[in-house]
């Protein structure tokens, strides 16, 4: 089979399937965004990789970073990458796309072309982007964002009436897929994204990335990943506060864009030395990066509720590493957390809860060990990759 899989964001995860469908013998090119400011897997080909494997970027227009919250600019830039990856699916000529991450005006070129040129198109659905804009605008321009948000709700609830299946990463998505766009149970695929427990051995806290950072003797609660309009970077600014009395504590954040410049601002106006900022780093340092932090942290706020869910607290559970989440409890990264005993979860905006959790997992060592060792069992459980490319497999053959 020839298969497309799309992944704008260039995350990751989906890279490990497209490696697993190739190694079965299927013809793969991974797709994905440039000039994109978000943490990013290897998305260039290994020696070891197969023969059938390919990895294409489509071209964005580099200013993109620079305009991501104007909604205009911004949509401006994403409808013209979807006619830029349109144009590569009408040439390559996939059997089957699988397409996530993706911009709804993004994402409706390539169900075109896809279509047009004769495959079958799977809706992979990490986020409701529809519901995230209609959301947003309401509360910024109550009578032009409600007629903005149902015109992407319509688009979105087209896209997926044309999609072959509709792949979901969790169940919590059926109801919304019914309520909100029509769509029957019958029709959805349920996939939950894993880490790539494979490339994210467990490393110890003394290693050649703390100590380039000056970290290996230092209390470390480390935040990785995007912090952007569904983050409340100010929580981590307060336990910077917390803890600036505290020598032996560092609060350590790799990131880039809105919510990290904010917090540069903020820090240096306080004088807050121990919060270290630095950039994304290469996926390669990745699980040195997450040994580094004796706590992870994690955060959501309330309006993203059950349709985000966070790719990094994934990834947090194959270090070996206790969470501290301030997300919505009914999300599914809440959900997994509590229910395996791998973290503590309070609610977004809780911020003496937040502080009284990071206190708690600052002073005992025996609880951070127990929780570090749920963690990465139950991310030893079920994250292999040969489990997911198995239901891939089926799901892309399938039309019906």
């Amino acid at each position: 089979m020839r298969i497309l899989i799309h992944d704008y964001a260039g995350h990751a995860f989906p890279i490990s399937l497209s490696r697993a469908l190739a190694a079965r013998g299927h013809e793969v090119a991974h797709a994905f965004a440039g000039a994109l400011q978000t943490p990013r897997g290897n998305l260039a080909r290994q020696a070891d990789d197969p023969p059938g494997l390919e990895f294409r970027e489509i071209r964005m227009d580099p200013r993109y970073p620079r305009y991501k919250y104007s909604f205009i600019r911004r949509r401006q830039m994403e409808v013209g990458y979807g006619r830029s990856a349109a144009r590569f699916i009408r040439k390559w000529r996939p059997d089957a796309v699988l397409s996530g991450n993706t911009p709804t005006e993004s994402q409706q070129p390539i169900l075109d072309a896809t279509v047009a040129s004769g495959g079958r198109f799977y809706f992979w659905i990490q986020d409701f982007y529809s519901l995230a804009v209609d959301q947003l605008l309401r509360r910024k321009l109550p009578v032009v964002g409600a007629w903005v948000g149902a015109y992407y709700r319509r688009l979105d609830r087209l896209q997926f009436q044309r999609s072959a299946r509709v792949v979901a990463i969790t169940g919590d998505f059926k109801p919304i897929l019914g309520d909100s766009f029509g769509i029957g149970a019958e029709k959805i695929d349920v996939v939950p994204n894993w880490a790539l427990i494979e490339e994210l051995p467990e490393l110890p806290r003394d290693n050649p990335w703390a100590r380039r950072h000056g970290l290996h003797e230092r209390f470390v609660f480390l935040y990785s990943g995007t912090i952007g309009m569904k983050h409340n970077p100010r929580m981590l600014l307060d336990l910077a506060r917390q803890h600036r009395d505290d020598p032996e504590v560092r609060i350590v954040v790799v990131s880039e864009g809105i919510g990290a410049d904010w917090l540069h601002r903020e820090a240096a106006a306080e004088g807050l030395g121990n919060l270290l900022l630095l950039p994304y780093q290469p996926f390669t340092e990745l699980p040195a990066v997450l040994a580094t932090g004796d706590v992870l942290v994690g955060l959501l706020d309330d309006g993203a509720g059950t349709f985000s869910v966070p790719s990094k607290t994934l990834s947090y559970l194959c270090a070996g590493r206790p969470l501290l989440l301030a997300v919505p409890p009914d999300n599914l990264a809440a959900r997994i957390v509590s229910e395996n005993k791998a973290g503590r979860i309070v609610p977004p905006g809780d911020i003496n809860g937040f502080l009284d959790a990071a206190r708690e997992l600052r002073e005992s060592p025996e609880t951070r060990a127990e929780l570090g060792r749920n963690a990465r069992d139950y991310a030893e459980r079920t994250f292999p990759i040969e489990l997911t490319a198995t239901t891939f497999e089926r799901i892309l053959s399938s039309t019906h």
